[in-house]
């Protein structure tokens, strides 16, 4: 989950880096970088401080929201407004969540984006680590864990989170910031 926090502006068309995927399936790119997401339409939040970001993270939105693994157009209720699930592909190092609010025509400051993605592991892959970067809070698990979380707002640097070393299993194993 990240919660973000920036000036309205004027709905413009979407970020040429994020685009609707043209395949089932992406790999990652040969850097690591993770180019396929779920994305959740943002969630109305306030607050950036620690304790306001940490209540966020662990209120429950909507069921299964820990565990469920979306399809692009599903749909769920929060606080009485339905939402929808995009898939989108990035070609960037980043996705760009403000650009994906504004193309969706959803607010983009005060918000909480839900992500979800899925790397499936050819093996059994030990010490490995995630590492993130983000311009505002955020909290990354890895198979319902959490493994890093990054409070208050900021500026983004690659690779400035990092997770302890995690053993990702053979198969599928999931991945969401909040």
């Amino acid at each position: 989950m990240t919660i973000a926090h920036a000036s309205p502006i004027t709905i413009q068309t979407p970020a040429a880096t994020l685009t609707k995927p043209a395949s089932p399936e992406k790999s990652p790119a040969a850097d690591g970088f993770i180019q396929r997401w779920l994305l959740l339409e943002p969630i109305a939040a306030s607050g950036l401080t620690d304790s306001a970001v940490q209540a966020a993270v662990k209120k429950e939105y909507f069921p299964d929201q820990f565990t469920v693994i979306p399809r692009d157009g599903d749909k769920v209720t929060v606080g009485g407004v339905e939402l929808a699930w995009h898939a989108v592909d990035t070609l960037n190092y980043n996705v760009n969540l403000f650009h994906f609010a504004r193309a969706h025509e959803k607010k983009t400051s005060d918000v909480l984006f839900w992500a979800v993605t899925i790397i499936n592991c050819p093996r059994e892959m030990r010490d490995v680590r995630l590492s993130i970067g983000s311009n505002a809070a955020s909290v990354w698990w890895v198979n319902g864990k959490e493994v890093i979380g990054i409070y208050g707002d900021r500026q983004t640097v690659i690779d400035d989170g990092v997770s302890r070393r995690l053993t990702l299993n053979k198969g599928r194993t999931s991945s969401a910031p909040r």
